[in-house]
């Protein structure tokens, strides 16, 4: 599968069913408009997502695209788009190979965060029948990496039993460990409910996860195609928490930008705690890297240009040899030549002579030939 490393880093992979909210999560950390909208799969690629944080200016970079800079997000909503059909297919393909994309802006902090295909069960288009285990096979890839913290996403307004997110998070971390659990939509709840038990630990009824759960509201559909701003959305969500007599006094620990706070500080949490077995690893690959440069000449460059002329020579020889059928010492039969000289013995050995054995007159009688002949005079002289 796509994406693998020699090490195992530190990450955070966000996933979650269909519609739950997962994009418009991604988009708040990042605070931009940059992924893709429709119906269906729309994710159809893994998406690695490297954040930096940089005061003098904002822009993204594509692995596949080196040194072009994009300062357009809409742009790179499109990038995204192209590269995903080149590799899938403009239908709903899928493909483990990841998008790699760099976003650098003041309003972000250092995280990498991987962006899955949401869960599903029912294939559409041209999409194979297992499209669903497809799906879950590619987020298991990712999220089974003990160093993978997850972030489950599952709207608000759904059952948590019926979470995909949470489903898988709990197959691949049971002791819940390494998930932190995500509610969108919580504007959306049916009036006189909420979920203040969830984040607060007092609900019993729900899967028991050790980082929590935050709770968060994203654009509506009409906010976004009123093009209302990342900005606009946060200002409406802080007013949302501040002013839900449910979540007033904790709406502190809610909001995209708590949730941004605690992913940063739980993966440098994770990075301090498997920093030691990371130090490890990297001296490992260090000194089987060296080891390899050795075998093949790093400590002498000159040598090692050498050996490779030499190789490239030999090779043009074995090459040349082989059309010219001048391999080997014994050659004189059409079994034993090689290359151009037994396509050239085939030819004249095998080929000619059976050519030569078919009387080409045999099937023709005498007045058939005398016709032909006479048919050729006549052309001849009309010429």
């Amino acid at each position: 599968m796509g994406g693998t490393a020699p090490i195992d880093l530190p990450q955070i992979a966000v996933l979650g069913g269909q519609s739950s909210g997962k994009s418009s999560v991604l988009e708040n950390i990042v605070g931009k408009s940059f992924l893709p909208r429709g119906s269906g799969i729309v994710t159809r690629r893994p998406l690695i997502l490297q954040l930096f944080h940089e005061p003098s200016g904002e822009w993204g970079e594509f692995l596949h695209k080196p040194g072009e800079k994009f300062y357009d997000f809409d742009m790179i909503c499109e990038e995204i788009e192209i590269d995903t059909a080149r590799i899938c297919g403009k239908n709903k393909g899928l493909s483990t190979k990841p998008i790699n994309l760099r976003v650098y802006s003041p309003d972000v902090l250092n995280l990498t965060l991987i962006d899955l295909p949401g869960a599903t069960k029912v294939a559409v288009g041209d999409q194979p029948s297992d499209i669903g285990k497809q799906i879950e096979s590619m987020i298991k890839f990712y999220v089974s990496k003990p160093n993978c913290l997850i972030l489950a996403v599952t709207a608000a307004n759904t059952d948590l039993a019926n979470s995909d997110a949470i489903a898988i998070a709990k197959e691949v971390d049971p002791k819940g460990e390494r998930t932190l659990g995500v509610m969108t939509k919580l504007d959306l709840m049916d009036r006189g409910t909420d979920a203040r038990g969830i984040f607060t630990g007092e609900s019993s009824d729900v899967p028991t996860l050790k980082l929590g759960y935050v709770g968060v509201v994203n654009r509506s559909q009409a906010d976004i195609n009123e093009k209302k701003t990342i900005q606009g959305a946060r200002d409406a969500e802080n007013s949302f928490f501040e002013s839900h007599p449910g979540y007033g006094d904790i709406a502190d620990k809610l909001g995209t930008a708590y949730l941004v706070k605690k992913c940063s500080n739980m993966l440098l949490r994770h990075i301090q705690k498997v920093l030691p077995e990371l130090t490890a690893d990297l001296n490992k690959l260090t000194a089987k890297k060296r080891k390899e440069l050795a075998d093949i000449g790093e400590e002498d460059p000159k040598r090692t240009r050498m050996d490779i002329t030499e190789v490239i020579l030999n090779f043009s020889d074995q090459f040349k040899n082989s059309i010219e059928g001048r391999l080997g010492e014994n050659q004189d039969l059409v079994s034993e030549l090689t290359g151009g000289a037994r396509i050239e013995g085939i030819f004249n050995d095998v080929y000619a002579p059976a050519i030569q054995e078919i009387d080409i007159l045999e099937q023709l009688g005498a007045d058939e030939v005398q016709v032909r002949l006479d048919e050729e005079r006549r052309t001849e002289g009309a010429k």
